[in-house]
């Protein structure tokens, strides 16, 4: 099969979609198949070689080029050699460092054209998509990446007689965000749009559940395909002197980093605990600077500044030394997370988890045994439970063994390829029928 995966970039910071394209674009290429990976919008930022992407690869609907575009109509008719320096790597890498300064209001209007699509705006950017595909080969399957490029479903329907794999990654959050004049009617042409793709997934069963709902669809409509993630590097599990509780992902407020400052500090002050540290990683972003710079003064303020390691922005060599640096993992997040892929690397690294009771949480420990679930109304009642994990270390070597054990089993590379291809074979024989 030769399938193209339309890949939304973050040209700044390293998001869990891209590298899970690119890891699944990687495993298929390995496995005999094509597998190209386009990206959308702002160069991707991985971690590791991408196999399924060649250097010449241009970035589509470069993020200056369509901004430019949909606001003046003058941009869409810009001769290529402007067009090209618009999508410079470099311009837009440094365009993303400062994606905050755009108003959420511009957000809900590029989100609705690009949802829409079909008018005059991004005509131009469509032709060049769609020369790059013809010339370099007609896929036997597009997948978009998220639901939010759900208008390209019915635009390449005009294009080629191919099915569209459309995969859901957390939209619900980014809508949700939009200003009022926009948040409905974009809900509304997302579950319009999504109703031109030939199949549909999300990568947990709740998510698949609660998108449904918001968009009117048919229980079942969207199925299951868990992501995985490669397991070359994860070394076994090691003694960690003092304890210490990670956290890895972007360091911004709805990922639950203030509740989890909060919890700590609550663990250290008024628990009883005198040794454990607080090892934070993840994405930052020029926007979440001055909440990362609340939060320092908040530790400071209570005394806690040595305790705590900061690590922005690492690679996945840095990332595989941090995790074992780990005795608990907790990313207590504040909204319905789609997936949480961090959740598996650390488990992955035999690092038990302490995640919030709901979004797809429940289902990865469950699956697992890698960890468990509990209530985050309070940084009070999460650092109890981070308190009574570690006073059992014993307990929490076995969460470890049994973390690690499930998602070689569940959420392996291997198992997401095998999955995904069982999943275009039956998408093709079905549109063959």
């Amino acid at each position: 099969m030769k399938i193209t995966f339309l890949t939304p970039g973050t040209g700044s910071y390293y998001c869990g979609a891209c590298m899970r394209d690119n890891a699944l674009a990687n495993a298929l290429i390995q496995a005999g198949h094509e597998a190209d990976l386009l990206p959308m919008y702002l160069p991707l930022m991985l971690d590791e070689n991408s196999e399924g992407m060649e250097s010449e690869t241009p970035v589509f609907f470069g993020g200056i080029n369509i901004f430019l575009q949909q606001k003046f109509s003058l941009f869409r008719h810009t001769p290529k050699w402007m067009d090209r320096a618009l999508n410079r790597p470099s311009l837009l890498r440094s365009a993303a460092k400062r994606s905050h300064m755009t108003s959420a209001h511009t957000h809900g209007a590029m989100c609705f054209e690009m949802l829409k699509l079909d008018g005059d705006d991004f005509d131009k950017e469509l032709k060049k998509l769609y020369s790059w595909i013809n010339d370099t080969g007609v896929p036997d399957v597009l997948c978009l990446s998220t639901a939010l490029q759900a208008g390209f479903a019915r635009e390449v329907k005009k294009q080629w007689d191919i099915p569209i794999l459309l995969c859901f990654q957390g939209e619900d959050s980014f809508l949700d965000s939009l200003p009022d004049e926009y948040r409905d009617e974009c809900w509304e042409l997302m579950a319009d749009r999504c109703r031109y793709a030939d199949a549909m997934l999300a990568p947990s069963k709740s998510y698949a559940r609660m998108m449904e709902k918001r968009m009117g669809l048919e229980s079942g409509s969207i199925s299951v395909h868990p992501n995985g993630i490669n397991l070359e590097g994860y070394s076994a599990p090691r003694e960690v002197d003092p304890p210490a509780i990670g956290f890895l992902a972007r360091m911004c407020e709805v990922k639950g980093l203030g509740l989890l400052v909060d919890a700590f500090i609550h663990l250290r002050t008024d628990l009883g605990d005198t040794a454990t540290r607080l090892k934070i990683a993840g994405a930052v972003t020029l926007g979440d600077v001055s909440f990362i710079d609340n939060l320092k003064a908040k530790l400071e303020s209570a005394g806690l500044t040595d305790s705590v390691d900061w690590h922005p922005n690492i690679s996945r060599e840095e990332k595989l030394e941090f995790l074992n640096e780990l005795s608990l993992f907790s990313v207590p997040v504040l909204y319905e997370e789609a997936f949480g892929l961090y959740a598996i690397e650390a488990m992955a690294a035999s690092v038990p988890i302490v995640q919030p009771d709901f979004a797809a949480f429940p289902e990865l420990v469950e699956a697992t045994g890698g960890g468990v679930c509990v209530s985050i109304e309070t940084a009070d009642g999460l650092a109890r439970a981070y308190d009574e994990l570690l006073r059992s270390p014993e307990l929490m070597k076995e969460m470890g063994e049994r973390g690690r054990l499930g998602v070689e089993k569940r959420f392996s590379m291997e198992a997401m390829k095998n999955s995904f291809i069982n999943a275009m074979e039956s998408l093709l024989q079905s549109k063959s029928v």
